[in-house]
């Protein structure tokens, strides 16, 4: 009996490759525009020199990128502690389109909200 093909090793790509980017690019934006700036360690850019970064197709490609894996790797990690963590196995449908739906959701808000907005 052959075994029905799953979307669990894409879920796992998702999750890794989420998971590496939030990790490596998060931190940083974290530290920049929440410590670095503010206290003035580094002098902020100004409004015109953000703007013409997030106008331009790439840099908004970059982070609608970032949201979207960082969403899916959350929904993974999200999925598998209610799952196996807490032991909710017996609502594993629930949660999983709980999860992902919200992923894909935050998606497409995240899609509209960069790529509309210039």
């Amino acid at each position: 009996m052959a075994r029905r093909p799953t979307l669990e090793p894409f879920l796992w790509l998702l999750f890794s490759a989420g998971g590496v980017l939030s990790a490596l690019l998060i931190p940083a934006l974290l530290f920049l525009f929440g410590v670095a700036f503010p206290l003035g360690w580094v002098p902020p850019p100004d409004h015109a020199h953000l703007s013409a970064l997030l106008g331009h197709p790439i840099a908004r490609v970059v982070l609608l990128g970032l949201c979207v894996l960082a969403l899916f790797h959350w929904a993974h990690r999200f999925r598998y502690t209610l799952s196996h963590g807490l032991r909710l196995k017996h609502f594993e449908r629930v949660i999983s389109l709980f999860c992902y739906g919200g992923a894909l959701a935050g998606s497409a808000v995240a899609g509209y909200l960069l790529l509309s907005a210039w």
